[in-house]
């Protein structure tokens, strides 16, 4: 199995308005300890070590580039 990183959520804009409601009133640690956690469980649900470590990779390396 590799990592799919094509576009596959119905509504993209949708999820991200419910991540940013998810988020509203929280501080920043609060906030953080959120996406923490949102990680945490969707890695769980994914369970494939080899897919998950191959998405902080990608993160990473995207995030070298903001």
């Amino acid at each position: 199995m590799t990592l799919r990183t094509e576009p596959r959520l119905a509504d993209p804009d949708g999820f991200y308005a419910a991540l940013m409601e998810a988020h509203r009133g929280l501080d920043e640690a609060a906030s953080r300890r959120l996406d923490a956690r949102l990680v945490i469980l969707l890695a769980n649900h994914i369970g494939d070590d080899a897919i998950l470590r191959e998405a902080l990779a990608l993160a990473r390396a995207a995030g070298r580039g903001a």
